[in-house]
């Protein structure tokens, strides 16, 4: 197979539905093979905006406004990168021919929990946590009763952890629910799932296409207020488990079919793993592969896209940490000390326009033996102000 780089005049064009920082690193990656890129957003000036060929702004949930614009750019490829997009703009956009990634139903599987846990335990019959669904308050405090605490309650569409939280006893549950409308998604049916005391959690990042499917070592990671705060590569596991993890892995994302990167998200007590979740598309805990592998996480999803080889190398173990802001500002302003910045470390800045409290702003990155790239991480996002 030879691939021909396009020239910008009759170029292979991505379409980014979601330009946050994973989707800034893709843009990146496909702009290094020539490919044109459009990012949308909900709002200007998003991470990726400031490396797109061209950025909109629109109300990605309204149908009408994603196909006018999909009909307006005529991407070769729609790439969903955020949950909360129109699913019925999507199908219709393949029914007009166009090449949504990995494809609609797969989005539509993966974007809300209740789909994506159904085709995962049901259909598939792979192990993971028991779990129900419920629409009422009334319906959260029978089904804390039944599923016992503590349980973990999350907004069935929702993303980078918002509207989650762990009920710890039966008082816990009217704020869990008063939580769960803060997720960015839908919160008007909740997922209560039974409380696995795992050993640790990983994610596996999976990528397929026509030439196959390949796998990413583990990454291990640290999750607060169910948004990662540290993420690692390699994660130590035994060869059993490591072994279920792939077989759960390639059997979900065969399921989905499609092409690109999957963030497949595992629980292992020992040599025993349960299938948590699943993003279609690259995943905020491997952000660590910028600094591990030659090809990142997102140099392998283009790839994947495109139809190309998705072999690779690890430069190493490292460690990843995330900063989130502490304050409120429309001209955040990070001060980094300058030792982030030395032969085995750095920091990425995503460039969004705005801080919140709890908004991630930023990255550390360490390549080191693990445990020691753990604590460099941590320690250079910890030196990190905002204001």
């Amino acid at each position: 197979m030879t691939f021909t780089a396009p020239l910008q005049q009759n170029s292979i064009k991505i379409m980014l539905l979601g330009s946050g920082e994973l989707g800034k690193e893709v843009a990146i990656e496909a702009q290094r093979l020539g490919v044109e890129v459009i990012a949308v957003d909900k709002y200007e000036n998003a991470p990726a905006h400031l490396v797109a060929n061209r950025a909109y702004a629109i109300n990605m949930q309204d149908k009408e406004a994603v196909l006018a614009l999909i009909e307006k750019e005529q991407p070769s490829f729609i790439l969903p990168e955020v949950e909360a997009i129109s699913i019925d703009a999507l199908f219709e956009a393949e029914k007009r021919g166009f090449h949504v990634i990995p494809n609609a139903e797969a989005v539509n599987k993966t974007m809300n929990r209740k789909n994506i846990r159904v085709f995962a335990a049901e259909t598939l019959n792979l192990k993971t946590s028991n779990y129900t669904f419920v629409t009422t308050l009334e319906g959260l405090k029978e089904a804390g009763e039944k599923m016992g605490f503590p349980c973990v309650i999350k907004p069935v569409m929702s993303s980078s952890g918002h509207g989650q939280s762990i009920a710890k006893t039966p008082e816990d549950i009217e704020r869990s629910w008063e939580i769960a409308k803060e997720a960015r998604g839908d919160a008007s049916e909740l997922i209560v799932e039974e409380f696995i005391k795992f050993d640790y959690e990983i994610t596996l990042l999976t990528v397929r296409n026509e030439t196959g499917t390949s796998f990413c070592k583990p990454i291990g990671h640290v999750q607060q207020d169910g948004d990662f705060i540290l993420s690692w590569q390699p994660m130590s596991m035994s060869d059993v488990a490591l072994q279920k993890a792939k077989e759960i892995a390639k059997a979900v994302t065969d399921g989905l079919g499609g092409r690109g990167i999957f963030g497949v998200e595992f629980f292992v007590k020992g040599d025993e793993v349960y299938f948590s979740e699943l993003s279609p598309r690259p995943h905020d805990t491997g952000m660590v592969t910028l600094i591990t592998q030659s090809q990142s996480e997102f140099a392998l999803h283009v790839r994947a896209v495109l139809g190309l080889p998705l072999d690779f190398m690890m430069y190493g173990s490292g460690a990843c940490g995330a900063y989130k802001a502490k304050n409120e500002s429309h001209t955040p302003v990070l001060e980094i000390p300058d030792d982030a910045f030395s032969k085995n470390s750095y920091v990425r800045v995503f460039g969004k326009p705005e801080s919140h409290v709890g908004r991630r702003m930023a990255i550390s990155l360490v390549l080191d033996e693990v445990e020691e790239a753990k604590q460099r991480a941590t320690q250079i996002v910890s030196q990190i102000n905002d204001h």
